[in-house]
């Protein structure tokens, strides 16, 4: 019998199931075309998986070092300096972690005392929010408005306090699919610097930039020494399952991170990681056809929403689409969601859940186009003959 009731601990309260297994769940359970969670459903690179499967042969299926395989940590010195003419030491810069959101779990709980804040732009990922938590730490929000989603860098500044440790920064982001400026980069780093604040980035759709370009945070005037960059191999190469992440930035940084990242998994992924590593290397024209290819089915998807009525907002990056169901004469995007397989056979994800207050995310949903083209035009059959009424 537990101790006491409930069991779950004051400060881990409200963090149930994610909303992205339940719609998966649902989808699974009604046979439903599953665009809420983000992952592909094709693989990625030939060359990616053909070097997975070598290393599996090769017998390289146990523990890697704590801090990832050299060459795995080579590579992605390599990347941030071919890709942004970033410096990186690969022994005492980089870390290889379970994904982006080991990375950003580790990060906060590494760097972050009870109550510490963290600022970040909402909708947020929902791990944000719960890494935050197990830090005992809090998720200081600011919101970015539909439709132009600029940055309110009056109410970042606002945010910040004597209490805030990091800004944790998502671009492209999840799930608006915005492009943060160069604008908007250049104040968040004076902000950054001017508080002496740590900065955290998930750059995990960094390829998949449509519109704008990504801008690595690092880059800016006083941010190397003060900026976690964290990105992963789960979108750019297809490979989401693989769960492959790293972390780049200053040695006392990195070092931290890596304290609290070895008592969560201490390593993962052995083989996975000299396949990353040779995607990595992968010659730029790769990059591009990952790009050009979601983005082809970025404006298949919203072109053909909007030929059948159905107006979307089109991302400037990422692999994600928002609805507002205002626009379909109803006002619950967590309802919507819930009764979307049975009414056209379609899952998607409420936005509600990406806000700390739900009500402000209420309307939006956000549906993932990161699949083939014929389940793309199926998907939009179905919700083109979607009766608002029913």
């Amino acid at each position: 019998m537990p101790r006491r009731d409930p069991a779950l601990a004051d400060h881990l309260r409200g963090f149930g199931t994610t909303i992205f297994a339940e719609m998966s769940a649902l989808a699974e359970a009604t046979g439903s075309i599953n665009l809420g969670q983000g992952f592909p459903d094709t693989d990625g690179p030939r060359a990616v998986l053909d070097a997975a499967v070598e290393a599996i042969r090769a017998g390289r299926n146990q523990y890697p070092p704590g801090p990832g395989l050299l060459e795995l940590r080579t590579a992605v010195a390599e990347h941030q300096q071919r890709f942004y003419g970033l410096a990186v030491d690969p022994d005492t810069e980089v870390l290889v972690t379970v994904g982006a959101t080991e990375a950003i779990a580790a990060a906060l709980l590494a760097l972050c005392e009870p109550g510490d804040e963290v600022v970040a732009f909402q909708p947020t990922f929902d791990s944000y929010a719960a890494a935050a938590a197990l830090a005992h730490a809090r998720l200081r929000p600011v919101t970015l408005h539909p439709p132009d989603l600029a940055a309110p860098l009056d109410e970042l500044a606002a945010a910040i306090g004597p209490a805030t440790r990091v800004v944790l920064l998502n671009s492209p982001h999840n799930p608006t699919g915005k492009v943060f400026t160069r604008e908007e980069l250049a104040e968040i780093a004076r902000l950054c610097v001017e508080h002496d604040l740590i900065a955290v980035t998930d750059e995990v759709y960094e390829h998949l930039a449509f519109d704008g370009e990504h801008l690595p945070l690092a880059a800016f005037p006083g941010m190397a020494e003060r900026t976690l960059t964290i990105s992963s191999a789960g979108k750019t190469f297809s490979v989401t399952g693989w769960k492959i992440g790293w972390v780049a930035g200053p040695t006392e940084l990195v070092a931290a991170v890596r304290t609290a990242k070895q008592f969560l998994t201490y390593v993962g992924g052995g083989p996975f990681q000299p396949a990353v590593a040779t995607g990595l290397r992968l010659p730029d024209a790769v990059f591009d056809a990952v790009r050009d290819d979601l983005q082809a089915k970025r404006d298949r998807f919203c072109d053909g929403l909007a030929a059948a009525g159905i107006e979307v907002a089109r991302p400037q990056g990422t692999y994600f689409a928002t609805l507002d169901v205002r626009t379909l004469g109803e006002d619950d995007g967590v309802a919507f969601c819930r009764s979307l397989p049975e009414r056209c056979g379609v899952v998607a994800v409420p936005s509600a859940v990406f806000y700390d207050d739900p009500a402000i995310g209420r309307p939006f949903v956000r549906f993932a186009f990161c699949k083939q083209d014929h389940v793309l035009d199926e998907a939009i059959e179905r919700l083109a003959a979607l009766d608002p009424g029913s």
